[in-house]
């Protein structure tokens, strides 16, 4: 498999490879909110909406024709694991904020998961090539339990900040919190500096 090879991302923030406070495994722990959330492929939509000139909307199928990629990345997750050299194929955020023609006035995104789940960044983070909505990873969808049919991933980031089963972007001319953000998380979560909590 042909991909782009961006694990050396780490030195962009001036630390080693395996973050602080993290061990390196090869297993893929599951870790959710709930429940995996059922899906419908004939019903499943995936929208870009709010500080946008172009609100979007996509079936599956349509989003795997637009314009993709595969990336090797490494994922940190806030609990303390990191698996190193993931291959996930999808499509880059900035892909998707060139089609929707984003307003001089966003600032901030919210991310909004089939599950009820969101979580929030500023927008500067997430116009990185790095940020994808990845709907396979080695080579093989993503299964329900890894947020199949599709996830966000953040390698720059914790995890948390890459919701599974996600179902759209929601541009913001200002700050709002998610998920795990209202409950005392990190809005940053820069796995290099330990931002875990507020």
């Amino acid at each position: 498999m042909e991909y782009e090879d961006v694990t050396e991302i780490h030195e962009e923030f001036g630390g080693d490879r395996l973050p602080p406070g993290q061990r390196e495994t090869s297993a893929f722990p599951v870790l959710s909110k709930g429940d995996v959330p059922s899906w419908d492929p004939e019903t499943w939509e995936f929208r870009c909406w709010g500080a946008v000139e172009n609100e979007l909307s996509y079936t599956f199928d349509a989003f795997q024709q637009l314009p993709h990629e595969s990336q090797r990345q490494d994922f940190h997750c806030v609990t303390g694991w990191s698996r190193l050299d993931c291959v996930f194929t999808g499509v880059t955020f900035p892909t998707l904020a060139n089609r929707a023609g984003v307003s001089d006035d966003a600032v901030h995104v919210m991310f909004h998961a089939l599950d009820g789940y969101t979580t929030d960044l500023p927008l500067s983070d997430c116009l990185r090539d790095e940020v994808m909505f990845a709907w396979e990873l080695d080579g093989e969808p993503l299964t329900g339990e890894h947020g199949g049919p599709l996830r966000v991933v953040t390698p720059h980031k914790y995890a948390y900040k890459g919701p599974k089963w996600i179902t759209g972007i929601e541009f913001l001319t200002e700050k709002k919190r998610g998920y795990w953000e209202k409950r005392g998380y990190s809005q940053t979560a820069n796995p290099w500096h330990e931002e875990r909590y507020s």
